[in-house]
C-alpha cells in the first residue's frame, strides 16, 4: 500500500468516525409508516409506525413545512412512507418524508400494508364511481 493511499484511508476513517456521533446527536430516528385510516386532519395522521423494528399505532404529527409538502397533501390510506423525525408523547413528529413502495417497508409492516391495500381495493375503490 502506498503512503498516499494509507493517508487517504486514515483521513476517511477519521471523517467517518467524526461524523457518526454528530448524525445521532440530534435524536432524530428513522421510521417507516403505513397510513392506517383515511386522513381527516392532515396535521395528525393515524398510521402503523415501525421504529427499530418495533411496530405501534401512532399519530404522525406534521409541521407547517411538512403540511406544505406535496407528498403530505396527497396522502391517502395505505400509503407507505420512510420518515425521519422524533418520537414524542403525542406520536411521531415528522421532519422529512419520502413515499416508498410497500415492498421497501420492513418485514414487520409489509403484511399490514398488503392487507390494507386489499381492504382498500375491496371497500374504498368501488365507491369512487
Amino acid at each position: 500500500m502506498t503512503p498516499r493511499l494509507s493517508l487517504l484511508l486514515a483521513l476517511f476513517g477519521l471523517i467517518a468516525m467524526g461524523t457518526a456521533p454528530l448524525a445521532q446527536a440530534d435524536g432524530e430516528v428513522l421510521g417507516f409508516a403505513v397510513v392506517s385510516e383515511v386522513p381527516k386532519d392532515k396535521a395528525r395522521v393515524s398510521a402503523k409506525v415501525s421504529v427499530n423494528d418495533a411496530v405501534s399505532d401512532m399519530k404522525l404529527l406534521a409541521s407547517e413545512a411538512i403540511l406544505n409538502n406535496l407528498i403530505w397533501k396527497t396522502l391517502e390510506i395505505c400509503h407507505a412512507m420512510k420518515l425521519e423525525g422524533y418520537k414524542v408523547a403525542e406520536g411521531f413528529q415528522v421532519v422529512t418524508v419520502h413515499v416508498i413502495d410497500a415492498s421497501m417497508l420492513p418485514m414487520s409492516l409489509q403484511s399490514f400494508a398488503g392487507d390494507c391495500l386489499i381492504k382498500k381495493a375491496i371497500e374504498v375503490a368501488p365507491l369512487v364511481d
